[in-house]
């Protein structure tokens, strides 16, 4: 495990989340670690939220999920505290007032219609207008039209849009979400995406996890790292992706004749080295410093040799290289 006493801050930008104009709810994790048993799920963690969306960024198992949980009360750290507009979350029932929660698990009750489990927390949240409430956040996930069929009946798209009603009927100023985009199609992850957009518009704090570095950008400016429990880099998106194109990146290509086309790349100072890729037949991996001039040199260079390129795929763009590229000055 790597062992961390400060993250790594990327240089000229906010260590935190966006502050943008808003109602002022504030999230602040002081010094916070939490282990089950010998198991140290997080440890040492630091970092203060604002209005706007942020991005928990991290590989599956890495302490996200339960950051999130100790965040919106759900479990207490072992040690460290954390706040909502300067009031410790755990075991204070009116801070839960303005907290909204979607889990990444199955927390629905499948006996019930999408209505009356929309209607259930909203309910629980003693909401003054209940029927335009529930109204408004079924709306919201476009559920309308299944809003009256049972939960258990529905796929892992409609479970997980139901769920984020349930998490906004109450208007929260503050929501978490875990994984919020798994099981959407194409285009309910469009959508999905502009709500969690307009809610950091509206001035609320939004806080998503996320395994997935392309899915973060399309919603978060702000992100913070968290690896192996570790709050290991925090930052804007762009910084942290220029820190990791400042690296060697190994590229895949499957083309008709592999040997030209990469020696070709080497003439023209595209690659630092070509190798043969002894898994599959008619293809090389390119390690280049510019990844970017590399992917839109290859169309170039294949037409001018009239060799059909295949496939382009990144080697490395994984999350674990992501994390190794970030991290590399605190291990």
């Amino acid at each position: 495990m790597m062992t961390v006493t400060e993250p790594a801050q990327i240089k000229d930008q906010q260590p935190a989340a966006v502050q943008t104009p808003g109602r002022g709810a504030s999230v602040q994790v002081n010094n916070v670690s939490k282990w089950f048993g010998d198991v140290v799920a997080v440890s040492q963690v630091n970092f203060g939220v604002g209005p706007g969306v942020t991005a928990l960024l991290g590989p599956n198992g890495s302490g996200k999920t339960t950051m999130l949980k100790m965040m919106a009360g759900l479990t207490g750290p072992s040690t460290g505290t954390i706040t909502i507009n300067d009031t410790v979350v755990r075991m204070h029932s009116d801070i839960y007032k303005s907290i909204g929660m979607v889990p990444e698990q199955e927390a629905v009750y499948p006996f019930l219609t999408g209505y009356e489990f929309v209607r259930l927390n909203a309910v629980m949240q003693n909401c003054a207008e209940l029927e335009p409430s529930i109204i408004r956040a079924i709306d919201l996930v476009e559920m309308r039209d299944a809003a009256n069929r049972r939960v258990g009946e529905y796929s892992k798209g409609m479970r997980q849009r139901i769920k984020m009603a349930a998490a906004l009927v109450h208007d929260p100023q503050v929501i978490f979400m875990d994984e919020p985009l798994s099981g959407l199609d194409p285009r309910q992850r469009v959508r999905t995406i502009e709500l969690i957009r307009e809610l950091g518009n509206q001035g609320k704090v939004v806080i998503v996890s996320s395994h997935l570095l392309h899915e973060v950008q399309r919603f978060a400016e702000q992100v913070l790292v968290i690896v192996n429990g570790h709050l290991a880099a925090s930052g804007s998106f762009r910084a942290i992706r220029e820190k990791i194109d400042e690296h060697a990146r190994q590229t895949l290509i499957s083309c008709t004749s592999p040997r030209r086309m990469g020696a070709s790349l080497l003439e023209l100072d595209l690659a630092i080295s070509v190798r043969i890729d002894p898994t599959r037949d008619h293809a090389i991996v390119v390690e280049s410093n510019d990844v970017r001039e590399l992917y839109k040199s290859i169309p170039r260079v294949a037409q001018k040799l009239d060799v059909r390129v295949f496939e382009v795929r990144s080697l490395d763009d994984s999350l674990a290289s992501v994390f190794s590229y970030v991290t590399e000055a605190v291990r």
